[in-house]
């Protein structure tokens, strides 16, 4: 058994935390076992649930990888991603599911595969698979071209009622595009075009069709204060991603075509109001939609660049800095990143430090705090869009009992990894 000593949890308890057969078995004071972690001083969290990466697996490892997007995942205390279906091939159906499944047993940290919606797909066979949702069905083309028509996703939303099964929604309508900005090559020209009302209309039609069938949804990377008050109105669940929490159109002359991505950075104002729908717990999750690509692909212009940035590795971080300095709590910072995807997901043993939960644990000394530079990270692209900010980044990571990472210098974030031991988190452990 290995006890965490005087570990701080995020509701502020100093606790003794036992963990043995990949379980938490206590929460109390005064524990002891064969291995035990000083942990004074330090807090304890729950593992990050992400639940949008795009681990670019099958067909483009030369962005990412199941083993590289884990170990960033790890080294940055996400202990469980969900990876979408826009690869090459796309997941729509059980022959594109195995292959990725194959693929993700290199991964260090739990995981749960998207089943994609196209007009190829094959319901019956994608759901006779351990999907984790549907989705993200996209309403607008993003990578991988695979905006859907009306009557398609009104299906895929039939289907997912059926079997109880969670949409995840791209929300954007691109009738609502403007195509003017397409006149313009700065780097707010891809703002400009992708407008703030393709979002909310997008996320309008997506609730009245998701009430219309009694499904669940989950609007993904929500960018506009309008569209997240859309979605909470309806009763739908919504995510906003570390970019448009913390960056805006006012950073785009620095980050040029590398702060391109589908929904696009919004104005200083909007940001600001997102910010308060995360901080007042208007938004229920937190997600990285992770989606690297080389630095020679973005160093494009804004119309030839491909969409999308790294996070796995920085979200948590970022956040926990936000929490030290006080502009979250630090309970607010765990239901946004494990609580809240795991009660939304249906994820019972996933989440929370009690005694019967899985051992996803992240330990951090909030006392050392690094700069963020892509080339400290660990995944394949050596960029960030959060260069320079602030991150409180994990001491340990550990997933169901077994550390899949350990930091050893807190000034550049080296440390070693542990073996991949991820699996299905639609699979019991019981399972093979």
């Amino acid at each position: 058994m290995r006890v965490f000593r005087n570990a701080t949890l995020p509701d502020g308890r100093t606790r003794d935390v036992a963990v043995a057969d990949g379980k938490i078995v206590a929460v109390q004071s005064n524990l002891f076992g064969e291995t035990e972690v000083n942990a004074a001083g330090k807090r304890l969290f729950p593992g990050m649930i992400d639940v949008h990466v795009h681990f670019r697996q099958p067909g483009f490892p030369e962005k990412e990888t199941w083993e590289t997007g884990s170990k960033a995942a790890a080294a940055g205390g996400v202990t469980s991603v969900v990876d979408q279906p826009n690869t090459e091939p796309p997941t729509i159906d059980k022959g594109t599911f195995d292959q990725k499944a194959a693929l993700a047993a290199q991964s260090l940290v739990d995981w749960g595969i998207n089943g994609g919606v196209t007009a190829d797909w094959d319901p019956e066979g994608l759901l006779s698979r351990p999907v984790f949702a549907l989705g993200e069905v996209f309403l607008a083309d993003s990578t991988g071209d695979m905006g859907i028509e009306t009557s398609l996703f009104e299906e895929a939303i039939r289907r997912a009622s059926e079997t109880g099964t969670v949409v995840t929604v791209h929300a954007e309508d691109a009738s609502h595009f403007d195509e003017s900005a397409r006149e313009r090559d700065d780097p707010g020209a891809w703002s400009a075009y992708r407008t703030p009302t393709a979002e909310t209309v997008a996320v309008a039609h997506a609730v009245e069709v998701a009430q219309e069938f009694d499904a669940q949804v989950h609007i993904a990377h929500t960018s506009t204060p309008e569209g997240i008050d859309q979605a909470a109105a309806a009763g739908a669940t919504t995510e906003v991603t570390p970019h448009h929490l913390f960056l805006s159109t006012d950073d785009l002359d620095e980050l040029g075509t590398f702060g391109r991505m589908n929904p696009p950075l919004r104005d200083e104002d909007r940001r600001l109001a997102v910010y308060d729908r995360v901080a007042d717990g208007t938004v229920d999750i937190i997600a990285t939609d992770h989606a690297p690509h080389t630095r020679e692909e973005k160093d494009a212009s804004i119309w030839d660049a491909p969409s999308g940035v790294p996070g796995v590795e920085t979200a948590l971080p970022l956040l926990l800095a936000e929490a030290e300095a006080g502009r979250l709590s630090f309970e607010r910072v765990r239901d946004l990143t494990a609580r809240n995807p795991a009660r939304i997901f249906d994820l019972p043993n996933k989440g929370r430090i009690e005694a019967g939960a899985d051992a996803d644990l992240v330990l951090v000394d909030m006392d050392t705090t690094r700069e963020i530079r892509g080339e400290d990270l660990h995944g394949k692209t050596d960029w960030t869009p959060f260069e320079g900010m602030t991150g409180v980044f994990p001491e340990m990571t550990m997933v169901r009992g077994e550390i899949v990472w350990e930091a050893n210098d807190a000034s550049t974030g080296a440390g070693s990894f542990g073996d991949p031991t991820g699996r299905n988190l639609r699979k019991r452990m019981d399972e093979p």
